[in-house]
């Protein structure tokens, strides 16, 4: 009874848009685990013995949160199913402050992915080019994974049904335009049949597992150490894009009128649905307190208004 009626749940709510990774694998465990003690309905008291499984509170609060919502819906279809007490283990949503790349830190960091080996293969010439699209453009690592040579056009890049379901046209500056056309040259001399912009050495499409290792590795190799101590944030490959929002938002005109229009079209660019989505990426970083400082005493003095 109970994988039936998970099968369905996703479905519709898939059907509204919803990805349902993370969930689906809660709500799969949660039934081998229900099943495994003959358990066809969600009961409250095996519910919290399974999140409480979990090694820390926040993911035991996700884990029941998942459970709560599914077993709201079962329970419309059958009133057998137990809707598991709120708040039993509440999430503590921890607030992750990134890392901003300052200039120098990306022109080491893309320097020393220029000189990876092997010297005469494409693995270095795609670091390279990888990280620097991440860090002019802001693009997701998956939005990057995924492109086809049949994504790049004269118009930048056709970034197809991304995070919230829609695609977008992302502009390139003439500058990163001539970087992707040297790479896509050697792509073509040195890659296989598979159609991604960016492959491993097996010539098949670059997986993030791969990624990561790599940008870890030369975020060691460059010394780069959280900015406030050992317990600072440490960078990742996330941080490219809050990065290119900070740089973006610092070099916007003063002005309200400039910034509205500014964060509107960076949001845009950014591929988000509301401008909620991008408040979360613009973060303080020197210049921008000294923008904000500069614009309060020219309000004392009597110089600008807005």
């Amino acid at each position: 009874m109970l994988t039936p009626a998970i099968d369905a749940y996703l479905a519709i709510r898939r059907s509204a848009g919803f990805g349902l990774r993370v969930t689906e694998g809660f709500l799969r465990n949660y039934a081998r685990f229900a099943t495994a003690r003959g358990e066809t309905y969600v009961r409250e008291q095996t519910a919290l013995e399974w999140a409480a499984l979990a090694p820390t509170p926040s993911q035991r609060g996700r884990r029941l949160e998942a459970i709560r919502i599914f077993a709201r819906h079962a329970q419309a279809e059958d009133t057998q199913h137990e809707i598991p007490r709120q708040n039993t283990f509440p999430r503590r949503r921890l607030l992750y402050r990134p890392f901003i790349f300052t200039e120098v830190q990306i022109c080491q960091l893309l320097k020393r992915a220029a000189s990876l080996p092997p010297s005469n293969s494409l693995r270095p010439w795609t670091y390279c080019t990888l990280f620097s699209l991440l860090a002019v453009t802001g693009l997701r690592i998956s939005e990057a994974l995924a492109l086809r040579f049949e994504d790049i056009t004269a118009d930048g890049l056709v970034i197809r049904a991304t995070k919230f379901h829609k695609s977008r046209l992302v502009p390139l500056h003439p500058s990163a335009q001539a970087g992707m056309e040297r790479y896509l040259e050697r792509r073509r001399q040195l890659g296989g049949g598979d159609d991604h912009i960016f492959i491993s050495m097996r010539r098949r499409g670059l997986c993030y597992s791969a990624v990561l290792e790599t940008f870890r590795a030369l975020i060691r190799e460059i010394g780069l150490q959280p900015d406030t101590g050992r317990f600072g944030p440490r960078p990742r490959i996330h941080d490219f894009r809050h990065s290119w929002a900070v740089r973006s938002l610092e070099n916007c005109p003063p002005g309200y009128d400039y910034v509205r229009q500014h964060v509107l079209a960076v949001s845009t660019y950014l591929g988000h649905v509301k401008l909620a989505g991008t408040f979360v990426y613009l973060h303080t970083t020197p210049q921008l307190l000294s923008n904000i400082a500069n614009q309060c005493e020219d309000f004392f003095k009597g110089g600008a208004t807005s």
